[in-house]
């Protein structure tokens, strides 16, 4: 069976598409099929990926237009899915996507759309991976909905910590709602530097408000240039500076992520 998880955190800059990529990719090397789901206008992915979103014909935007307009629509999935050249597979996304929202307002059933998409593709696939656009509208509830569990990176500084409280209301008003079976896979920590009491102040304050209910990864994600400089390159980190302590350590992500479905 497939499993779909969300990356989610409505703040910008904490390394939602970094942990998409990179998690990926490391599941691929662990013999697993992944498919990368860009679901920001944005298109952070779909470039640091290699892609110029302006230049794609097809893209989960289409994908979304067609569902709003027939909820039945037959989607021809090799006309929208990219074979990548780093062993993952991507759906990816355009600014088009930015303006979906408004277009959803009026649709029946609206947060299932995602879901209802995910589903012509999940037989193919261990993992799916969604990647959120930082904040907490529609397509954001389309992809809690569309999940079994939601990773939730958090940058170790407080004030990204304290956005934490609107999130997880979100989802547990998603789980409520609709989707009684919505997991939360972990907290990562990002850009985490050991050589600073501030970090360390941080990733201690998370497990001790958090960590008794909600799993926070051991994995935290050391602050990296490297990891800042991929997406320039249109490559992942494991392609650009595998053998850095950020590509290890989202290597060791992907192991915990698996034992996750073992416990």
């Amino acid at each position: 069976m497939s499993k779909v998880i969300a990356i989610a955190n409505q703040k910008g800059g904490v390394g939602k598409t970094t942990t998409a990529i990179s998690l990926g990719i490391s599941l691929t090397k662990l013999k697993k099929k992944v498919l990368l789901i860009d679901l920001d206008g944005q298109g952070n992915l779909t470039m640091s990926l290699g892609y110029d979103p302006d230049e794609l014909e097809n893209t989960i935007t289409n994908l979304i237009e067609y569902r709003i307009k027939d909820y039945n629509y037959k989607i021809e999935k090799e006309r929208y899915i990219i074979n990548t050249q780093e062993g993952v597979d991507l759906l990816p996304a355009d600014i088009g996507l930015s303006g979906i929202e408004v277009k959803m307002l009026n649709t029946l059933n609206r947060e299932n759309i995602l879901k209802n998409i995910i589903r012509d593709f999940k037989n193919e696939y261990d993992f799916i991976l969604i990647d959120c656009l930082p904040s907490l509208g529609s397509l954001t509830v389309n992809a809690l909905t569309a999940a079994d569990s939601v990773i939730i990176p958090v940058q170790s500084q407080y004030l990204s910590m304290r956005g934490m409280e609107q999130l997880l209301e979100t989802i547990h008003g998603v789980k409520a709602q609709i989707n009684p079976d919505l997991k939360i896979e972990g907290i990562l920590i990002t850009m985490y530097d050991k050589r600073t009491n501030l970090s360390k102040e941080v990733l201690e304050a998370i497990k001790l408000v958090y960590g008794q209910h909600i799993k926070v990864f051991e994995s935290a994600i050391t602050v990296s240039t490297k990891i800042a400089e991929a997406p320039s390159q249109g490559v992942s980190i494991f392609a650009y500076q595998p053998n850095s302590e950020a590509a290890k350590a989202y290597e060791l992500l992907a192991k915990e992520v698996l034992a996750n479905e073992q416990a």
